[in-house]
């Protein structure tokens, strides 16, 4: 399969393309034409939202726009035309065609058979190998055939973003993904099969929607005698039980960057056992640092603020207690040291609680990390986080403490093991040098797999932390 086909009257269309490892659909969040508009080979013509990130379409030829075949907020699987170009120079539909709006997604137009060719062609991610169309004259002068053109350009028109996803045609472990169809890998995730286990009996080893109800058909037994019954009068579907007010509720449809992060939470929570420890601290000493660092020369332009002293004093505690630092690989029942620090830091965006992390915080300065931590939210906020940046995490920062919260209990990032909770920082009365003075106070509070982590290994990190915060000239001291 190819993200375009063309036909006689040179009518172009782009199909939504495989743009992540496992991935079935995605939402068309924004179109950037509409029909009658003119575009060029590589220029952006729609923003859609899959599981993971928000990512950008490039056109990959020159044309003029006759037909979006989906409006915006539609969800649309992996392999459907999205969009139909009128290349330039070939004739095509009346002009007043393009002018028609999208209105609702028509059904989707039947596959034709095409007949084999000698080879295998490389394609793009998810889409297996695919053959080659029929073979179209040659036009005049030394041209690149267009098919051959389209299938060079698919490939590198959608590089940028398959290249930020793991995978690229192949599993996590490195071995050769099982080659499929979009509709039949969606088959085959609805009943819980994995694809990797089954014989494929469809040609160049394409795995078949019968290769996948086979999997999960019971054993054959003995024949039992054939009974005939008069059929049943058909049943009608029962009415939904709960009703909706359209005057007093409103209804979000969950989905995209949201549903993923529901999904994975909930695995989470159910997969790990989490432990939470908490520590009330005075962190009046590190909150001087930060006004102190505002005005140093050598961070000046970045930002400065409690989070990246904190996240120091994160990194300084697993310096001191690496084996906090881990993964727990269930096939090999193997705990994953980590000797790298990829420190996570969640932000709360109009799409949703994203993660995004700091690849190897550890090695990084103080102003290198506050330039990270910058960079990092901004990217968020603005919604333009790519997949990559999401990947890969070992501990996790959530600070709570923004919305005027003292603590909580966070839920693990999905195979990472720790995370920590900053609360809002205030001031207390407390007990300094013997007598109670107004303090700068906050809790934290750390989470943790129980599985990988003890409850000693885990105070003594949320220890460590604490006393980095309380007093930051162990930055120094412990480095």
């Amino acid at each position: 399969m190819t993200t375009m086909t063309e036909n006689a009257s040179g009518l172009r269309e782009f199909k939504m393309p495989d743009v992540g490892e496992g991935l079935t659909e995605a939402e068309i969040l924004k179109w950037y034409v509409q029909p009658g508009d003119q575009v060029t080979d590589g220029q952006v013509v729609c923003e859609v939202e899959t599981a993971k990130a928000a990512v950008e379409l490039p056109i990959p030829y020159d044309g003029v726009v006759r037909e979006l075949r989906f409006p915006e907020g539609t969800t649309v699987d992996v392999g459907q035309v999205i969009i139909a170009v009128q290349v330039a120079g070939e004739a095509g539909p009346p002009a007043e065609e393009a002018t028609a709006a999208p209105t609702a997604a028509p059904a989707a137009a039947p596959a034709v058979e095409k007949p084999k060719s000698e080879g295998r062609t490389p394609v793009l991610v998810g889409y297996g190998v695919a053959e080659s169309s029929t073979k179209r004259r040659a036009r005049k002068g030394t041209e690149v055939p267009a098919q051959a053109a389209e299938s060079v350009y698919a490939a590198s028109a959608i590089q940028a973003i398959q290249g930020e996803l793991n995978g690229h045609g192949h599993s996590a472990s490195g071995t050769a993904r099982p080659l499929a169809k979009p509709p039949v890998r969606k088959l085959a995730k609805d009943l819980g099969v994995d694809l990797a286990t089954i014989v494929p009996s469809g040609p160049d080893g394409i795995i078949t929607r019968e290769d996948v109800h086979a999997a999960v058909a019971p054993a054959p037994t003995a024949p039992e005698p054939v009974v005939r019954q008069t059929p049943a009068a058909p049943v009608q579907a029962a009415a939904p039980v709960a009703s909706y007010d359209t005057a007093r509720e409103t209804r979000i449809p969950v989905k995209g960057v949201r549903k993923a992060t529901a999904a994975a939470m909930v695995g989470s929570a159910f997969t790990a056992p989490h432990v939470t420890e908490f520590v009330t601290v005075d962190v009046t000493r590190t909150m001087k640092l930060v006004e102190e660092l505002k005005q140093d020369k050598e961070m000046q332009g970045l930002r400065v603020n409690p989070l990246l002293l904190i996240a120091k004093a994160l990194l300084v505690a697993i310096r001191r207690n690496p084996d906090v630092n881990a993964s727990w690989d269930e096939a090999a029942q193997e705990i994953v040291v980590k000797h790298y620090v990829n420190l996570g830091i969640a932000a709360a965006t109009p799409r949703g609680l994203l993660v995004p992390n700091i690849k190897d915080a550890h090695t990084k300065t103080l102003p290198q990390l506050a330039q990270s931590l910058g960079e990092l939210v901004s990217t968020a906020r603005e919604g333009k986080t790519s997949p990559a940046a999401m990947q890969g995490g070992t501990v996790t920062i959530t600070n709570v403490g923004v919305f005027g919260v003292d603590t909580g209990t966070p839920i693990l990032n999905p195979g990472e093991s720790a995370i920590l909770a900053v609360g809002a920082i205030k001031l207390q009365p407390w007990v300094h040098k013997g007598k109670v003075k107004p303090r700068q106070v906050t809790t934290l509070a750390l989470s943790f797999d129980h599985r990988l982590v003890d409850g000693e290994l885990g105070s003594k990190v949320l220890a460590d932390v604490a006393a980095v915060l309380e007093q930051p000239k162990r930055l120094i001291t412990w480095a």
